[in-house]
C-alpha cells in the first residue's frame, strides 16, 4: 500500500506535468530567460509536516528567486549535505521517478518560488552503516547548485537538522511550481 506522503508527492508531480502541458504555469516560454545562478537563489530544506512514516520522511527544498530578473530552474536539484561545522557529509541524489517524466523549465519571476521534494530515512541504517546510534552525522545545511544549468551555488538551512541514512540517499522529485505542505 502506498503511503499518504508518497501519494501526495506523486499527485503533485502529476499536477505539475499536466499544468505545464496545458500552459497553466509559468514554464519558460520567455526564451530570453537564462538559468538561475547561485547568486539568484536562496532557500530552505525543511520537513513536510505529517510526512514521517515507515522509517521515511519527506523534506521540501524551496528555491526563491531573490534577484531582480526572471530566471529558470529545471530538473533534479544537485546538493551536498553539510554538518554543523560545514563538514561534507555523504550525499547521493536519486530521481523519484527515473525516466517517467520530462523536466519542465520553471520560470521564476523575482520573489517567486520553485519546489522539489526529497524522501529519505533519518533513522533506518543502510548496508554498512552503524546500527547503534545515528546512521550518519546530522545535516544542518545543504550546498545547492541551481538545477537547470545555472552556475555557482548557495547554502540553505535544514529544518530541523537530520541524519540521512543509506549514506545520504535522497530520492528527489524534479523541481516544479507545486508546493507540498503536508504529508
Amino acid at each position: 500500500m502506498m503511503s499518504r506522503a508518497r501519494s501526495v508527492v506523486l499527485l503533485a508531480t502529476a499536477v505539475a506535468a499536466v499544468a505545464a502541458a496545458l500552459g497553466a504555469v509559468s514554464v519558460s516560454a520567455d526564451s530570453r530567460a537564462s538559468p538561475c545562478t547561485g547568486a539568484d537563489l536562496t532557500g530552505l530544506f525543511s520537513a513536510v509536516p505529517g510526512s514521517a512514516g515507515a522509517g521515511q520522511i519527506t523534506y521540501v527544498l524551496r528555491l526563491r528567486n531573490r534577484s531582480a530578473r526572471a530566471c529558470f530552474v529545471s530538473g533534479l536539484p544537485r546538493l551536498r549535505l553539510l554538518g554543523r561545522t560545514g563538514k561534507l557529509l555523504p550525499t547521493h541524489v536519486w530521481p523519484a521517478h527515473p525516466g517517467a517524466l520530462a523536466a519542465i523549465r520553471v520560470l521564476l519571476a523575482p520573489g517567486r518560488y520553485a519546489y522539489a521534494t526529497a524522501r529519505f530515512s533519518p533513522d533506518v541504517p543502510g548496508v554498512g552503516e552503524q546500527v547503534a546510534g545515528p546512521c550518519e552525522l546530522r545535516a544542518y545545511r545543504a550546498r545547492v547548485w541551481p538545477p537547470g544549468g545555472g552556475t555557482g551555488s548557495f547554502v540553505v538551512p535544514i529544518a530541523p537538522p537530520t541524519p540521512v541514512c543509506e549514506k545520504g540517499r535522497l530520492v528527489f522529485s524534479a523541481v516544479s511550481f507545486v508546493q507540498v505542505t503536508h504529508g
